[in-house]
């Protein structure tokens, strides 16, 4: 038992040298070994002003002993410490500040002596304290501890500079509040890979000058030799407001010079749990995709969204949760996230409990293509506002499915729409893709069905719901894109695979795609199609090999490049708009509505039926594809099996169609 008892003794002495040996590697003096070298430096000051008044034959204790003199002053003096807390700044990073308390400290200290001498002197005739003496005393007092803040900086400041060889040399852009800001916080951590060496500003009249002791080196020429002179690894931009355009221009110059550009927010968003260089993060290729800020008209998505019955589809995926994120934001009365995949669900439900505290919303975990399910949500909410964003959207894998497209991707879209229509909700607002214009591939095919069903029952007499589709392209750091597809095989050292040399796509921001939606959505009256401003294509090789610049690599020297084919349904470009539309322009710049000519609900709705029954009675995937092509009759196949569909619904198959359904008087 004895041994047991010292054996934990032990340990516990150990664990706690091991925390008091982890604090000192920091590197910062625990506060009370400040307080013993200021008091030895006040040692020292006092024992130089006795040898000064000594040397002139002046006696600096006429009255009292040495001992309590000292005891006085050195009381005195540390009290106005505590006061003043000169102990608390770190002596490596002294500050103005610092000095400013030293000051006020040894003020204080020389009136407080002053005062007591002057009591003492009126209560007995006698000096307490050599007036002179107070005065030598504060002013080397103040020195001696100014000079050893001064001396440990400097010397920090050398020791950095030696260790810095090792780290990569920077400078930050710009010399405003912010950039002077990231110079602190990268110069007060020694475990920062970087080592600063000034500031550099595009304006001449900055030349010349010295911010936290560095110097400010203006762009002579163009910025990629200057950087070029300077000999820098790299290059911080500050969180200030520079233009996607005039970032893409800089990183463009750094890219020639080889120097490698770092990103950091405003010093003030910086979360206090994370180390300042978990702040600074090389630029990413998302960061040159942005486009300018959207100006959307709150008020009008408060009027659609506040205090209402939200019903979200798909809330679970890259589109899907940021509409969530943003709908929560105008407070709605209940909001309901439906989604078939069970993990990110439960994740975004954590969000929601952490960032939403507020918000009254139920999670519901099933699939759309359950009419019964989705009947019993919509009979128990009565929702006003539906925004359908649940979809199957990848293209080489419904190609292989292209039961599921139909299940989910139409069923579902039509199992949604017809609730909607039957419970009165006032809008249902549906997330589409350009790959439905033209589609080459199942899943386009499966959304332009989707987007005919839902633009056909807007006419329908009884309906009073407002149908509204939203149509884009691609957007950053969805699941399964591009762009994190080509950084994991950059991360595992390439290649990296390109499908065609000339494939292009069109790409817009998670949040941008889902302001626009929403935006969209106060616009409608019902039956349009509203096709959002992509800006300009990006060439996918073009992507790749920035990429690998962005990552400090080299195309095809560190990371080669490989093409790989287009995949099955895969086009070279994307369109927003079929061959036979044309667009009006709404009071958003960036929504246009295409004029796409609805086709006859019984139509549609003969075609589905057919498609939705051939799911359910087990058809084959060639059968299956060939009604959807005789329900979507621009759907031509690419790099596909179904290829050899395209012109093989024969106009006896499609009398035979067109026959039966009007037998059927539109079922």
């Amino acid at each position: 038992m004895k041994f047991s008892l010292i054996k934990s003794n032990l340990f516990d002495f150990v664990q706690k040298c091991s925390i008091k040996f982890q604090f000192a590697r920091v590197g910062y003096l625990p506060r009370w070994i400040v307080v013993l070298l200021d008091g030895f430096l006040l040692l020292t000051a006092m024992f130089v002003t006795s040898l000064t008044l000594d040397s002139i034959g002046i006696d600096l204790f006429p009255e009292v002993k040495r001992f309590y003199y000292v005891g006085i002053v050195l009381t005195v003096n540390l009290w106005f410490f505590l006061v003043f807390k000169t102990y608390t700044g770190v002596i490596r990073h002294s500050s103005f500040k610092d000095i400013i308390k030293l000051g006020f400290s040894s003020t204080g200290t020389i009136i407080c002596l002053a005062i007591l001498h002057f009591i003492y002197f009126q209560f007995t005739g006698r000096k307490l304290l050599l007036m002179p003496a107070i005065v030598l005393y504060t002013g080397l007092s103040f020195t001696f501890l100014l000079i050893f803040r001064v001396a440990v900086k400097q010397f920090y400041a050398s020791y950095k500079q030696n260790q810095g060889k090792n780290k990569k040399r920077v400078v930050i852009w710009g010399v405003d509040e912010q950039a002077i800001s990231l110079a602190r916080a990268i110069t007060s951590q020694s475990s920062i890979p970087f080592h600063l060496e000034g500031f550099l500003s595009d304006k001449k009249s900055n030349t010349h000058i010295e911010l936290e002791g560095k110097p400010t080196y203006t762009i002579q020429g163009s910025l990629s030799s200057t950087l070029s002179g300077l000999m820098v690894d790299g290059l911080l931009i500050t969180g200030q407001e520079l233009s996607v355009a005039a970032k893409n221009e800089i990183v463009n110059e750094c890219l020639k010079a080889k120097v490698q550009v770092y990103n950091a927010p405003l010093v003030e968003e910086w979360r206090p749990d994370k180390e300042v260089v978990q702040h600074i993060k090389a630029v990413e290729i998302e960061d040159l995709l942005e486009r300018e800020p959207i100006h959307l008209d709150n008020d009008d998505i408060s009027k659609d969204l506040y205090g209402k019955k939200v019903l979200v589809t798909g809330a679970a995926g890259s589109i899907g949760s940021e509409l969530v994120r943003q709908i929560a934001g105008y407070n709605p009365s209940l909001l309901v996230l439906v989604d078939q995949a069970e993990s990110p669900l439960h994740e975004l439900e954590v969000e929601l409990n952490k960032s939403f505290p507020e918000l009254n919303f139920k999670s519901v975990l099933t699939s759309i293509s359950s009419h019964s399910r989705m009947e019993a949500l919509f009979n128990e909410y009565g929702f006003a506002v539906v925004y359908h964003a649940a979809a199957y959207k990848h293209v080489p894998m419904i190609e292989k499915n292209p039961r599921e497209a139909v299940a989910v991707n139409v069923r579902g879209t039509i199992n949604l729409a017809q609730l909607s229509s039957i419970f009165g909700v006032k809008k249902f607002v549906m997330v589409s893709t350009d790959k439905a214009v033209n589609p080459t591939n199942v899943m386009g095919a499966s959304k332009r069905a989707a987007e005919m069903y839902v633009q056909s029952l807007q006419q329908v007499g009884s309906n009073e719901t407002q149908f509204i589709t939203t149509r884009f392209g691609n957007v950053l750091g969805s699941n399964g894109s591009v762009i994190p597809h080509f950084r994991k095989q950059i991360a595992q050292g390439g290649p990296v695979s390109v499908t065609h040399p000339d494939i292009i796509r069109y790409f817009m921001t998670i949040p941008e795609a889902c302001q626009l939606v929403l935006q969209a959505g106060t616009m409608g009256n019902g039956g349009e199609i509203f096709v959002f401003d992509m800006g300009e294509p990006v060439k996918i090789l073009d992507l790749a090999k920035r990429m690998i610049k962005l990552s400090g690599l080299r195309p095809y020297d560190d990371i080669d490049i490989e093409f790989v084919g287009l995949r099955p349904g895969e086009k070279l470009y994307e369109e927003l708009l079929n061959n036979s539309s044309t667009t009006l322009p709404t009071h958003n710049e960036k929504i246009m509505i295409a004029k796409d000519e609805p086709v006859s609900f019984r139509e549609v709705k003969y075609k589905t039926d057919q498609l939705i029954d051939g799911v359910l009675n087990g058809i084959g995937n060639m059968e299956l594809v060939r009604l959807l092509k005789n329900l979507v009759p621009e759907f031509k196949s690419k790099n596909s099996e179904f290829e050899a569909l395209d012109g093989a619904v024969s106009a006896e198959h499609w009398a035979r169609s067109t026959e039966h359904g009007a037998r059927s008087t539109g079922r």
